[in-house]
């Protein structure tokens, strides 16, 4: 209780713990697109509870990592060498946290754009897209994002009470934005696909940045702020089109 009192007082601590919680929840925004995708295609009464375990065992999970924070640091240490260049743990979960991502969002995509393939899809729906698996599948990739952010984390602050409350605080504006964001998906079938090119580039990001090749996270979200505004301009577009064509049929 001692150490907690201090770091109220002091002034660099409440920096660091504002900074890693607009990091937290900026990372957050990859899971919710994808818990969102995932969640829709559930049966529209067990999505909001699908939502609500996931991201809560999700928290849970987190906390358990921090409190293994001295091992998660020994992931960054290399392992073995492929052509000289080193590969850690933390490496190989993120190469395969990119590739399941990739995989993924290429699959849904695939099943947006062809018609035929995405009703028998939506047939077998009941058989592949299970509440556990929807439930496991956010714990696997909440996994993969999980070990990337705490391990920034300890580089920004060496007070485990700072990264708790960063990770809380995340991770309840996360399940508090959940539905709405899903809900928002579902209304806008545009919004779909941009999303899964969203998942698309992140996935990309996580195979790269597994591969040694470091892609800074600001041009990343500076791209999907871009590409969603053009999408908002375009659905604004279509509606006051839709608005005068019912004008003009109400006027004949």
């Amino acid at each position: 209780m001692s150490e907690i009192f201090l770091l109220l007082q002091d002034p660099t601590a409440w920096i660091a713990l504002i900074t890693l919680i607009v990091m937290e929840v900026v990372l957050g925004i990859d899971n919710l697109i994808f818990i969102s995708i995932l969640t829709n295609k559930l049966p529209p009464e067990s999505r909001e509870k699908a939502r609500r375990i996931g991201i809560g065992l999700a928290l849970v999970m987190r906390l358990a990592l921090l409190g293994t924070v001295a091992w998660i640091v020994q992931l960054t240490e290399p392992v073995f060498e492929v052509f000289g260049h080193g590969y850690s743990w933390k490496d190989l979960i993120l190469l395969a946290g990119g590739l399941f991502l990739v995989w993924k969002a290429t699959k849904e995509i695939h099943h947006n754009v062809d018609p035929l393939d995405h009703e028998e899809d939506f047939i077998a729906s009941s058989a592949t897209n299970t509440f556990a698996s929807a439930i496991g599948q956010i714990l696997l990739l909440d996994l993969v994002f999980s070990i990337d952010s705490i391990i920034t984390a300890v580089g920004m602050t060496p007070h485990l009470p700072i990264m708790v409350i960063a990770v809380v605080v995340a991770v309840t504006v996360m399940l508090l934005a959940a539905t709405p964001l899903a809900n928002f998906i579902e209304r806008n079938p545009t919004i779909v696909m941009l999303a899964l090119g969203f998942l698309l580039m992140i996935g990309t990001t996580l195979i790269a940045e597994g591969m040694g090749f470091h892609v800074p996270k600001g041009y990343i979200y500076a791209a999907m702020a871009f590409s969603a505004l053009v999408d908002a301009l375009n659905m604004l577009a279509r509606r006051k089109r839709e608005r005068d064509r019912a004008q003009k049929h109400s006027a004949h």
